[in-house]
């Protein structure tokens, strides 16, 4: 199975400090925050991976080249100009290949274990989700799961979608190129019910500020038992 890590965004609420490096390359607990997820991919034995870049992308693959550093190999799909999620997505299909592939945000932080989702069945479905309990800066949440693991988007109580998934490349068969969000694609596939999902109590951090960053900094340098 491969897997893509979404790096293409400006980071706009990252700055300054994504003035000149790229988000997903700021330090957390001594790390770039991509290196957390390359390193979980290929412990869950994912090793072929696909990175988009846009904003400072030159240095993104400066950092991590051809991924042999990290024990993977990683392939790039430069759009210059940020696509959104699923718009890129399209655009990287020819490296991801025909099977089902995972997809991860590179601006979060979390201690999900990868091969939940390689191990999960696929059945008729074309996207399984990861949802986490509503941030503080998200209480509305996003999808409803339902005790049957099924994911809906007319539904009380929400839970919010952590930016992990697997995903059928036949998803983004009807999508035309260019900028396209992937929430509405989602909920395309919710309307035909073929989209799982299930519930991660672990630890997450979205880090949409440097607030957010420093944060986890600290909460990374911090002795931890669980």
């Amino acid at each position: 199975m491969r897997a893509m890590i979404l790096a293409a965004g400006y980071g706009k609420r990252m700055r300054p400090l994504t003035d000149h490096t790229p988000k997903p390359l700021l330090l957390a607990g001594g790390k770039p925050l991509i290196e957390y997820h390359i390193e979980a991919l290929r412990g869950a034995g994912v090793e072929q991976l696909v990175i988009n870049t846009g904003w400072l992308g030159e240095r993104l693959e400066a950092h991590l080249g051809d991924g042999e550093r990290l024990g993977v190999s990683i392939r790039w799909s430069r759009e210059g100009t940020p696509l959104e999620t699923a718009g890129g997505i399209r655009r990287a299909l020819p490296l991801l290949g025909p099977d089902p592939f995972l997809l991860v945000n590179g601006d979060i932080w979390t201690d999900y274990d990868f091969s939940a989702l390689v191990d999960a069945p696929v059945g008729d479905d074309l996207a399984r989700l990861v949802l986490v309990d509503n941030p503080a800066h998200h209480d509305s949440g996003d999808f409803h799961l339902t005790a049957g693991g099924r994911v809906s988007d007319n539904a009380e109580p929400r839970l919010t979608y952590a930016g992990i998934a697997r995903l059928a490349p036949a998803l983004f068969a009807a999508l035309d190129d260019g900028e396209r969000r992937l929430a509405p694609v989602l909920r395309t596939a919710m309307a035909q019910q073929r989209v799982s999902g299930e519930h991660h109590r672990g630890h997450w951090w979205d880090i949409g500020t440097p607030e957010r960053l420093a944060a986890l900094d600290r909460f990374l340098a911090a002795p931890h038992t669980d």
